[in-house]
């Protein structure tokens, strides 16, 4: 890629985990200079969590969240720690931190303590449970806000515990929603020279996912339950359904595509069943749709129903982690690539989801803890 929209862009940042990190990994991707400041002993927790270490300070799960970035190490309660955290400041375009809300102005890295150094610095917060309310020095993760944002009660069988998604989802859509955020006021300040502080927080963007469900409840008092089969609240059929050798998802969304499901697996008897006329009908008959459909689905494997429907309607196989990140079309879509690495050797990982002008921005590994001191803050540190 010639040239990355986000070159000549200094972007501090105080983070460790998820949320802040995931966010920041995207402007480093995109060509800016994510400085990641660090404390001298250990760095960014994340470093240190297994089972996959790779040497001192760093580790497969920290790489997943932090390729691209540069790291300063420095103590930010000192006063030596001060001057220098204030001489990047000076030279840098935005700071962003994930710690608890009352903790960036305890260190002074909020807008109101540095807009005296730079006033176009643009400074991004991403906390647990925001700055200005009872629950401001909190600690919070993503598998608490699914709790208590309602989505565990939406995941999973009916008759099922409540359940969680399988990845860190709320840290990585806090992380995007602040980089949003971040990316709105620097063009502000790019034009205007104001900066300002830029905020969210995990409980938010968790509240936020709740969409079509929060609404409904919101005007019409209707609390959605589980659906059997991952189903769409409103829509059928659209869910898992049993194949000889595993499982299909199927998304009949339109009534198109309904009809293009009952034709394709010779099914045309369901027309005639005013049960299934039209979207709501099934939805409202789903339990018995899916005894319809389920032993003609156990009739063929995933891969025939798959070559059946392909270019008809939308469907999925539903794969493990490893076939999905080993499928051809994963491959051909080229979403796994490899960054050098110091330890590794070659380290895979998952590329970037953009593409610009066709490419998706090259990667790179995480800088050792500490690599960039000389860079930054001089040789005598």
């Amino acid at each position: 890629m010639a040239g990355k929209p986000l070159e000549g862009i200094r972007v501090l940042t105080l983070e460790q985990f998820g949320a802040g990190p995931y966010g920041t990994m995207f402007l480093a991707e995109l060509g800016a200079e994510v400085i990641k400041i660090e404390a001298p002993q250990g760095g960014d927790p994340s470093r240190q969590v297994g089972p996959y270490k790779l040497g001192e300070n760093d580790s497969e799960y920290f790489q997943a969240w932090n390729l691209g970035k540069k790291s300063v190490t420095l103590d930010m309660k000192s006063a030596d720690g001060r001057r220098q955290f204030e001489a990047l400041v000076k030279a840098a375009d935005c700071v962003v931190n994930n710690m608890r809300g009352t903790q960036p102005a305890k260190l002074g890295i909020d807008y109101e303590s540095l807009k005296h150094l730079k006033p176009s610095i643009v400074c991004l917060h991403i906390s647990a449970y925001g700055r200005d309310n009872e629950r401001k020095d909190w600690p919070g993760y993503d598998f608490l806000m699914q709790a208590e944002a309602g989505l565990m009660e939406l995941t999973g069988e009916p008759e099922g515990p409540p359940t969680r998604v399988g990845v860190s989802l709320i840290d990585s859509m806090s992380g995007l929603t602040g980089i949003v955020g971040l990316l709105a006021c620097l063009l502000r300040a790019k034009t205007t020279g104001q900066g300002g502080d830029v905020e969210t927080c995990l409980y938010d963007v968790a509240l936020h996912q709740l969409t079509y469900p929060g609404t409904w409840y919101l005007n019409e008092g209707d609390v959605s339950p589980r659906v059997p089969r991952s189903a769409h609240l409103a829509l059928a059929p659209v869910q898992t359904f049993p194949t000889r050798d595993g499982w299909i998802f199927i998304m009949c969304m339109t009534q198109k595509f309904w009809l293009a499901l009952v034709e394709a697996m010779g099914r045309a008897d369901l027309l005639a069943d005013p049960r299934f006329a039209d979207p709501n009908s099934r939805a409202v008959n789903r339990a018995e749709l899916t005894d319809a459909l389920d032993p003609t689905f156990r009739t063929r494997d995933t891969a025939d129903w798959l070559q059946r429907f392909q270019g008809v309607l939308p469907a999925a196989p539903v794969h493990r982690l490893d076939q999905a990140l080993d499928s051809a079309f994963t491959r051909e879509a080229g979403m796994v690539s490899s960054v050098p690495h110091p330890v590794k050797g070659t380290l895979r990982v998952i590329a970037n989801p953009l593409r610009i002008d066709g490419q998706r921005p090259a990667q790179a590994a995480c800088a050792p803890l500490g690599a960039d001191n000389d860079t930054y803050l001089g040789k005598d540190k």
